[in-house]
């Protein structure tokens, strides 16, 4: 991991999506809440129809549902 996540630092959380794909997994933002070891943080995750609490939620290279990356830079 080329930066050290901290508290408060945006990120990207990738969604799972649904079993049957109705809805494919895709990036949310997501602030963080709270750091653990080797890349497993908590996230505040920005949903259009809301927020959920996530905790242990560990970090991946690519998106990868269920985990968190770095946004690319653009």
């Amino acid at each position: 991991m080329s930066q050290e996540p901290s508290i408060s630092r945006m990120v990207h959380y990738q969604s799972y999506g649904t079993p049957g794909g109705e809805y494919l997994p895709e990036p949310r933002a997501a602030v963080i809440t709270e750091v653990g070891e080797n890349g497993v943080v908590g996230l505040c995750v920005l949903n259009p129809t809301g927020q959920h609490f996530n905790r242990g939620v560990p970090f991946a290279e690519e998106p990868t549902p269920g985990h968190w990356n770095w946004p690319p830079r653009v």
